[in-house]
């Protein structure tokens, strides 16, 4: 066995009665691309690619559904931007989760698990953000005009206003919901392999034979 100067076992060599060299198959890379392959599967058996582009889903269904505010009163929710900048959230960590599925390697794993992370820490803001804001600005009751007998507009406008925020606060806690789930998964699998090398760097070659020169 070969060592390197910082002490890691690099290959083992046998020689044989006629100078025959052959270099062994080391048991380190052998169990790297072991790893490697049941971490890819364990990841693709989790499904991120799914969750991932529910969340992608989610996003733009909050950034879409949020358009009507802009034409009410602005409130907390409109003045903060939080239908925008959660939207983008659930899009982006959607994005590295369908990356993950194509490009299993323990650096996008751990990217992904950040993001993910991070978009629940958000979602909870959000989810909390909508909540206070619904109850600071009730439906305004109906006042009837003595014309054609309907509701004032400022009744509308206040109803429109809570039903969108509705929408987008149970968007919001799904969003939670999935993110959570993915980071549950994520970080089984990172616990998993976190003792070994990324999965980015190249193993080096099995097997090699090395003959020695014809000395006669």
């Amino acid at each position: 066995m070969l060592h390197s100067g910082n002490g890691r076992k690099v290959m083992a060599v046998s020689v044989s009665r006629d100078l025959t060299v052959r270099v062994l198959e080391d048991p380190n890379t052998l169990k790297l691309a072991e790893r490697q392959q049941a971490l890819k599967i364990a990841i693709q058996k989790g499904e991120p690619k799914c969750l991932g582009v529910s969340q992608v889903m989610l996003g733009l269904m909050v950034m879409s559904y949020s358009i009507p505010l802009l034409f009410t009163e602005f409130t907390e929710v409109v003045a903060l931007g939080v239908p925008w900048w959660s939207g983008l959230m659930f899009i982006t960590a959607g994005a590295v989760s369908i990356f993950l599925d194509k490009h299993c390697t323990m650096k996008i794993l751990q990217l992904c698990l950040t993001m993910s992370m991070v978009s629940v820490m958000l979602s909870v803001v959000a989810v909390i953000i909508y909540s206070v804001d619904m109850n600071k600005n009730p439906e305004e009751p109906c006042m009837k005009t003595t014309e054609d007998k309907r509701c004032d507009e400022k009744h509308y406008e206040t109803r429109l206003s809570r039903g969108v925020k509705s929408s987008l606060l149970v968007f919001t806690v799904a969003q939670t919901v999935i993110a959570a789930i993915l980071c549950v998964l994520l970080f089984r699998q990172r616990r998993s392999f976190v003792s070994y090398t990324p999965l980015g760097q190249a193993a080096p070659p099995t097997s090699t034979l090395l003959t020695s020169p014809d000395l006669n």
